[in-house]
Protein backbone atom coordinates (compact mmCIF):
# COMPACT_ATOMS: atom_id res chain seq x y z
CA UNK A 1 0.00 0.00 0.00
CA UNK A 2 1.49 3.33 -0.93
CA UNK A 3 1.26 6.12 1.62
CA UNK A 4 -1.14 8.91 0.62
CA UNK A 5 0.31 12.37 0.80
CA UNK A 6 -2.60 13.71 2.83
CA UNK A 7 -6.32 13.94 3.36
CA UNK A 8 -7.87 17.37 3.62
CA UNK A 9 -10.94 18.54 5.47
CA UNK A 10 -12.16 21.89 4.18
CA UNK A 11 -12.49 24.90 6.42
CA UNK A 12 -15.95 26.11 7.34
CA UNK A 13 -16.92 29.69 8.17
CA UNK A 14 -16.08 28.98 11.83
CA UNK A 15 -13.64 26.03 11.72
CA UNK A 16 -10.16 25.94 10.17
CA UNK A 17 -9.15 23.34 7.62
CA UNK A 18 -7.67 20.06 8.80
CA UNK A 19 -4.90 18.06 7.17
CA UNK A 20 -4.52 14.34 7.88
CA UNK A 21 -1.22 12.76 6.96
CA UNK A 22 0.89 9.82 8.09
CA UNK A 23 2.95 10.45 11.21
CA UNK A 24 6.52 11.72 10.75
CA UNK A 25 9.57 11.82 13.00
CA UNK A 26 9.29 15.63 13.09
CA UNK A 27 5.94 15.21 14.92
CA UNK A 28 7.60 13.76 18.03
CA UNK A 29 7.99 17.02 20.00
CA UNK A 30 4.35 18.00 19.43
CA UNK A 31 3.23 14.45 20.27
CA UNK A 32 5.12 14.54 23.58
CA UNK A 33 3.57 17.91 24.39
CA UNK A 34 -0.04 16.88 23.76
CA UNK A 35 0.53 13.55 25.54
CA UNK A 36 1.03 15.36 28.84
CA UNK A 37 -2.73 15.87 29.06
CA UNK A 38 -4.18 13.72 31.89
CA UNK A 39 -7.47 13.17 30.05
CA UNK A 40 -5.68 11.90 26.95
CA UNK A 41 -3.54 9.59 29.08
CA UNK A 42 -6.69 8.22 30.72
CA UNK A 43 -8.26 7.11 27.44
CA UNK A 44 -5.22 5.97 25.44
CA UNK A 45 -3.33 2.73 25.95
CA UNK A 46 0.21 3.91 25.22
CA UNK A 47 2.02 6.50 27.30
CA UNK A 48 4.32 8.98 25.59
CA UNK A 49 6.42 10.56 28.32
CA UNK A 50 9.48 11.76 26.42
CA UNK A 51 11.09 12.03 22.98
CA UNK A 52 12.23 8.38 23.01
CA UNK A 53 8.65 7.21 23.72
CA UNK A 54 7.37 9.56 21.03
CA UNK A 55 9.87 8.27 18.48
CA UNK A 56 8.90 4.66 19.26
CA UNK A 57 5.20 5.54 18.92
CA UNK A 58 5.73 7.27 15.55
CA UNK A 59 7.86 4.36 14.33
CA UNK A 60 5.07 1.96 15.32
CA UNK A 61 2.66 4.01 13.20
CA UNK A 62 5.09 3.87 10.29
CA UNK A 63 5.49 0.08 10.68
CA UNK A 64 1.69 -0.23 10.49
CA UNK A 65 1.70 1.58 7.15
CA UNK A 66 4.54 -0.63 5.90
CA UNK A 67 2.74 -3.81 7.00
CA UNK A 68 -0.54 -2.59 5.50
CA UNK A 69 -2.65 -3.33 8.58
CA UNK A 70 -2.66 -0.09 10.59
CA UNK A 71 -3.00 3.38 9.10
CA UNK A 72 -2.46 6.21 11.57
CA UNK A 73 -2.81 9.85 10.60
CA UNK A 74 -1.60 12.91 12.44
CA UNK A 75 -4.43 15.46 12.40
CA UNK A 76 -3.14 18.98 11.83
CA UNK A 77 -5.06 22.23 11.95
CA UNK A 78 -4.20 24.72 9.27
CA UNK A 79 -2.92 28.01 10.62
CA UNK A 80 -3.27 31.42 8.95
CA UNK A 81 -0.32 32.73 6.96
CA UNK A 82 3.04 30.98 6.79
CA UNK A 83 2.65 29.34 10.23
CA UNK A 84 3.10 25.54 10.25
CA UNK A 85 -0.06 23.51 10.90
CA UNK A 86 -0.60 22.58 14.56
CA UNK A 87 -1.03 18.99 15.80
CA UNK A 88 -4.60 18.61 17.10
CA UNK A 89 -5.19 14.88 17.04
CA UNK A 90 -4.79 11.39 15.69
CA UNK A 91 -7.05 9.05 13.74
CA UNK A 92 -6.31 5.45 12.85
CA UNK A 93 -7.86 2.51 11.07
CA UNK A 94 -6.47 -0.80 12.29
CA UNK A 95 -6.95 -4.49 11.76
CA UNK A 96 -7.26 -4.12 8.01
CA UNK A 97 -6.99 -7.56 6.42
CA UNK A 98 -7.89 -8.53 2.88
CA UNK A 99 -11.08 -10.60 2.89
CA UNK A 100 -12.05 -9.51 6.41
CA UNK A 101 -15.23 -7.40 6.33
CA UNK A 102 -14.46 -5.31 9.44
CA UNK A 103 -11.70 -3.08 10.79
CA UNK A 104 -11.51 -0.75 13.79
CA UNK A 105 -11.10 3.01 13.95
CA UNK A 106 -9.73 5.07 16.79
CA UNK A 107 -8.89 8.67 17.51
CA UNK A 108 -7.81 11.18 20.11
CA UNK A 109 -7.89 14.95 20.24
CA UNK A 110 -5.33 17.24 21.86
CA UNK A 111 -6.66 19.13 24.89
CA UNK A 112 -6.28 22.54 23.22
CA UNK A 113 -8.47 21.41 20.31
CA UNK A 114 -11.34 19.67 22.11
CA UNK A 115 -14.87 20.94 21.61
CA UNK A 116 -14.11 22.35 18.15
CA UNK A 117 -15.29 19.47 15.97
CA UNK A 118 -11.81 18.10 15.26
CA UNK A 119 -12.55 14.46 16.07
CA UNK A 120 -15.81 14.09 14.09
CA UNK A 121 -14.39 15.92 11.07
CA UNK A 122 -11.17 13.88 11.08
CA UNK A 123 -13.06 10.62 11.71
CA UNK A 124 -15.38 11.35 8.79
CA UNK A 125 -12.38 11.89 6.48
CA UNK A 126 -10.71 8.70 7.75
CA UNK A 127 -13.94 6.70 7.34
CA UNK A 128 -14.42 7.81 3.74
CA UNK A 129 -10.76 7.10 2.96
CA UNK A 130 -10.91 3.62 4.52
CA UNK A 131 -14.06 2.57 2.67
CA UNK A 132 -12.73 3.98 -0.63
CA UNK A 133 -9.29 2.44 -0.19
CA UNK A 134 -10.24 -1.02 1.09
CA UNK A 135 -13.59 -1.72 -0.59
CA UNK A 136 -11.91 -4.01 -3.13
CA UNK A 137 -10.38 -5.96 -0.21
CA UNK A 138 -13.86 -6.60 1.21
CA UNK A 139 -14.10 -3.88 3.89
CA UNK A 140 -17.79 -3.43 4.66
CA UNK A 141 -17.85 -2.23 8.27
CA UNK A 142 -15.82 -0.04 10.61
CA UNK A 143 -16.09 -0.39 14.37
CA UNK A 144 -15.34 2.25 16.99
CA UNK A 145 -14.82 1.00 20.55
CA UNK A 146 -14.62 3.13 23.70
CA UNK A 147 -15.18 2.70 27.41
CA UNK A 148 -18.75 3.29 28.58
CA UNK A 149 -17.64 6.11 30.89
CA UNK A 150 -16.33 8.19 27.97
CA UNK A 151 -19.39 10.17 26.86
CA UNK A 152 -17.30 12.44 24.62
CA UNK A 153 -16.41 9.44 22.45
CA UNK A 154 -20.09 8.52 22.26
CA UNK A 155 -20.85 12.02 20.96
CA UNK A 156 -18.07 11.78 18.36
CA UNK A 157 -19.38 8.39 17.22
CA UNK A 158 -22.93 9.72 16.89
CA UNK A 159 -21.81 12.85 15.01
CA UNK A 160 -19.83 10.61 12.65
CA UNK A 161 -22.81 8.31 11.97
CA UNK A 162 -21.42 5.33 13.89
CA UNK A 163 -24.44 3.60 15.45
CA UNK A 164 -24.27 2.06 18.91
CA UNK A 165 -24.16 -1.65 18.19
CA UNK A 166 -23.50 -3.29 21.54
CA UNK A 167 -21.62 -3.53 24.82
CA UNK A 168 -18.27 -5.26 25.24
CA UNK A 169 -17.33 -6.68 28.63
CA UNK A 170 -14.28 -5.23 30.34
CA UNK A 171 -10.92 -6.82 29.48
CA UNK A 172 -8.40 -5.56 32.06
CA UNK A 173 -5.77 -4.25 32.13
CA UNK A 174 -5.92 -2.61 28.69
CA UNK A 175 -9.72 -2.17 28.71
CA UNK A 176 -10.66 -1.93 32.41
CA UNK A 177 -14.35 -1.08 31.96
CA UNK A 178 -17.19 -2.25 29.76
CA UNK A 179 -17.13 -0.67 26.33
CA UNK A 180 -19.47 0.54 23.65
CA UNK A 181 -19.12 -0.76 20.11
CA UNK A 182 -20.29 1.69 17.46
CA UNK A 183 -20.51 0.56 13.84
CA UNK A 184 -20.64 2.25 10.48
CA UNK A 185 -21.32 0.33 7.27
CA UNK A 186 -19.91 1.24 3.89
CA UNK A 187 -23.45 1.71 2.62
CA UNK A 188 -24.24 4.36 5.29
Amino acid sequence: MSTPLLLQVAATPVLPALVLRPWRVEDVAALVEVSRDPALRRWTSSAVDNAADGARWVQAQQRGWAAGDRFGFAVLEAQPGPVQPQLVGNVVVKGVTSGRPAAEVGYWTAAHARGRGVAPRALEALTSWAFDTFAADGLERLELVHQVDNPASCRVAQKSRYDLDGILPAAPPSFPRDGHVHTRHASA
